[in-house]
């Protein structure tokens, strides 16, 4: 997200990661202005426990961008490959740091840029995604090929009844306490 470049005249921009409650300002373009600190924002990636958002000023005017789908018209065109992966997002795919091998993978020619990226394909429990490589046009950044690669990963870690990693963590026995023999009482 750092290699944004707006299409419109912005007097400045920042872009705030919050994690934790604590902001980080990852990028500052510009003179950077005071700015109200948001409690909300966008994810780029399903179950992430942070968040973004970008402060810019236009006219001298601030606005916030707390909802991923005004990205778009924030970005415009694509202007590069970090952007034409961005606006794959906004579409629904991701890039799934989690199965590095594919994670973010690209390559471009004159016309256009191939990305490799990852989807959530069923949300069922365990979730399912699938690869795919998309071909973005530079000069209308619109996806004109989508090249399904199958399915690569599950996610077992959400707890439900069909996980097969939790299944065989509750399956396994407990040891069985030998039963405490009683003390034998003498007689007298």
């Amino acid at each position: 997200m750092s290699k944004i470049i707006p299409d419109n005249k912005i007097d400045f921009w920042v872009l705030v990661h919050n994690s934790y409650g604590k902001n980080k300002e990852v990028k500052i373009s510009g003179t950077k202005k005071e700015y109200v600190s948001q409690f909300a924002g966008f994810n780029l990636r399903p179950g992430e426990e942070s968040f973004y958002y970008i402060v810019y000023s236009v006219g001298g005017k601030i606005s916030y961008i707390t909802e991923i789908k005004d990205l778009k018209d924030f970005m415009g065109k694509a202007d590069n490959v970090e952007e034409a992966a961005l606006s794959a997002v906004l579409e629904g795919y991701m890039i799934d740091e989690q199965f590095v091998d594919v994670a973010a993978n690209y390559y471009e020619d004159a016309s256009n840029y191939y990305l490799d990226l990852g989807k959530i394909t069923s949300k069922e429990c365990p979730y399912q995604k699938t690869h795919y490589t998309l071909t973005i046009n530079k000069s209308t950044g619109v996806i004109s090929n989508v090249k399904d690669n199958g399915p690569y990963m599950e996610v077992y870690t959400k707890k439900c009844p069909n996980n097969p990693r939790l299944l065989k963590i509750e399956k396994k026995e407990e040891p069985k306490d030998e039963p405490k023999k009683q003390p034998v009482k003498k007689r007298k």
